[in-house]
């Protein structure tokens, strides 16, 4: 954990090429809101070609216009795209795009003090790649480091069916410490929209990382 009485709370978001990409999107503008947050993301090209699928987004990953992102919505969404102030072409300080294959970056490294990481989605290959220690990109690699630091992972995976092979890799995965969250929306929550079930998994991914959320409401609140 990062030391200090007023620090932010310092996120890695890794998006990679499992279905599930408005989950990805909703989550980072939901912690974009938050001033407390700063977010470290990084993007694979299978992720970015199913933001494109699913998202519309077409991202040049050497100049990723972060903008896109936080205005962005699904074509199926109820709402226009929320409200939110634009990034500065020269830089953000709660907002970093890390490319996927610069090791050079900070969030490759341990010494890089960070609270949680979310691998969200989390294709098959990724989760290969983090559970064998066999990282292939930064994504990867950063998934690595939060495992052998002792610092919260989460990981996303979003398939189904899924064959044996990817369940052992969860199992070691959870052995290692990490948190695994399907993204399997509940429908206890007095579902009306799509949004609303992505607003599930987007609730119990920041619960997992220690983030205030009011985007659902809980079993059996008053």
């Amino acid at each position: 954990m990062i030391d200090g009485p007023t620090r932010r709370r310092r996120i890695v978001l890794a998006i990679t090429g499992a279905s599930g990409a408005p989950i990805a999107i909703r989550l980072l503008q939901v912690m974009r809101r938050d001033p407390n947050v700063e977010v470290h993301l990084t993007i694979s090209p299978s992720g970015a070609a199913v933001l494109h699928q699913e998202m519309g987004l077409q991202l040049n990953l050497r100049a990723v216009n972060l903008n896109d992102l936080l205005g962005c919505v699904p074509a199926w969404a109820s709402e226009p795209a929320p409200e939110f102030t634009p990034i500065d072409p020269s830089g953000d300080d709660r907002l970093h795009y890390h490319q996927h294959d610069d090791y050079m970056t900070p969030i490759a490294s341990g010494s890089f003090l960070t609270d949680a990481m979310v691998l969200c989605p989390c294709s098959g290959s990724t989760l290969s790649g983090v559970a064998r220690s066999a990282a292939s990109n930064l994504v990867q690699r950063a998934a690595e480091v939060h495992l052998k630091e002792h610092r919260k992972l989460v990981v996303v995976p979003r398939e189904t069916p899924m064959s044996v092979l990817q369940i052992e890799n969860m199992h070691r995965l959870a052995a290692a410490g990490a948190v695994i969250l399907p993204a399997m929306p509940g429908w206890y929550h007095d579902v009306q929209r799509l949004e609303d079930l992505v607003d599930f998994v987007v609730a119990r991914i920041m619960d997992q990382i220690g983030l205030d959320n009011a985007l659902i409401q809980r079993w059996k609140d008053a």
